[in-house]
């Protein structure tokens, strides 16, 4: 039986290797399903290890497989992303990133060099458990489809079929040393939304000889608001947001059509659906009431995130074990999203957090800006904890 304070003990050695690691992802990012480079070096880490791996899963992903005694027994997944962002990192550090526009923004860099850290201790001990644990290096999380859709499309999770799929995320909103889970429904559904109002564009000073897509745009914008205040269960989070309008007119002109751009999210596939159909519906009338014609567009993203209950129990209780009570805490749900949902709609499933917070050393920027950073000193839960709870989930079969 694997204890604890080994898995413990093995992190704290490889600590530095994984802090070097991951700054060499962190200086070398690049974008969703561009991850050429970001592949080619985690499948070198994945020889020097002498793990067997499949590569080039959805374009750039990886699987790996390590086998304990009596492999056939019970199969554990394991998933990190490896794709960065389109955003160009002001922090002043040595590990800058070195691509100008594209940093690794979101964590992904501390995911991979923890997943590959987590391999490595389960390396040195494959001799001492029963089952067999999956490695999942995804691409294109930050990108619909999401790299989760394309890889489950081509059988990451069959061959050895995984009983059980866990992955950890960043989170600066938790101290480093601490880690963070919820059971049930935790993140959102996310769908982006794409408008083009049609009118007839012309002279300021006239408007009655026009039709104008401005105004017809800003009622349409609030209109839909009513969708989420007055039609949506008020139990059921819901999220209707507009960040782009692009109206191309002057002062004193009146452009032809105005561009809109935005996202809904809920964590209730049944009313996703509902609303769905009724802002299609409000747009459509809305509009052609006033006198405009509309294209609307609803591309649809992730859906919403369930951890698995028994599993995120068991996982939440060894995480108690292997950091203490006090270093564990209870989340609440989270309206951004994430395409390990495609997974947890596939295998029990459980998405925990890994606090990267430092606030002495001023590291305390949220995901997706350009001064995020992460407290490194937590790679090595990153790396330890994802290693055990693989364990015992096989230890517990």
């Amino acid at each position: 039986m694997i204890q604890a304070q080994q898995i413990r003990k093995i992190a704290e050695s490889q600590h530095q290797e994984i802090v070097g690691i991951r700054r060499h992802l962190h200086m070398h990012p690049e974008l969703s399903f561009h991850e050429y480079n970001t592949s080619a070096y985690v499948a070198g880490k994945l020889k020097e290890m002498g793990i067997p791996f499949r590569d080039k899963v959805a374009g750039t992903g990886l699987v790996g497989i390590i086998e304990g005694k009596n492999p056939g027994k019970n199969t554990v997944a394991l998933r990190a992303d490896m794709d960065a962002l389109p955003i160009t990192e002001i922090n002043d550090v040595p590990y800058r990133s070195q691509n100008t526009g594209v940093m690794h923004a979101c964590g992904h860099d501390a995911h991979t060099s923890s997943l590959l850290g987590a391999a490595s201790i389960l390396m040195q001990l494959k001799d001492r458990f029963e089952g067999t644990v999956k490695l999942i290096f995804q691409p294109g999380e930050e990108k619909l489809p999401g790299g989760a859709s394309l890889m489950i499309k081509e059988g990451v999770l069959e061959n050895p079929a995984p009983s059980s799929i866990l992955g950890q995320h960043v989170m600066p909103l938790i101290p480093a040393g601490k880690v963070g889970f919820r059971s049930g429904i935790y993140m959102a559904s996310t769908d982006e939304l794409y408008l083009r109002v049609l009118g007839k564009g012309g002279h300021g000073a006239m408007p009655h000889l026009n039709i104008d897509p401005v105004l017809i745009a800003s009622h349409l914008i609030v209109a839909m608001q009513q969708i989420v205040s007055r039609s949506a269960n008020p139990t059921m989070p819901s999220v209707l947001s507009f960040g782009k309008v692009l109206a191309n007119g002057a002062t004193n002109v009146i452009p032809d059509e105005v561009t809109i751009e935005g996202t809904f999210r809920t964590l209730d596939e049944a009313w996703r659906a509902e609303a769905h159909q009724r802002m299609m519906n409000l747009a459509m009338h809305l509009v052609e009431s006033m006198g405009g014609k509309l294209e609307f567009e609803i591309r649809k993203g992730y859906p919403a995130l369930v951890n698995e209950e028994a599993l995120t129990a068991r996982s939440r209780n060894k995480a108690i074990e292997y950091l203490g009570a006090e270093n564990v805490l209870d989340l609440d749900i989270w309206m951004a999203a994430e395409d390990f949902s495609f997974y947890s709609q596939k295998a029990n499933a459980c998405f925990y957090r890994l606090g990267t917070r430092n606030e002495d050393r001023g590291i305390t920027s949220s995901v997706h800006t350009p001064t995020f950073d992460i407290e490194e000193e937590a790679l090595c839960i990153g790396t330890g904890l994802m290693a055990w709870l693989a364990v015992s989930e096989l230890q517990n079969a």
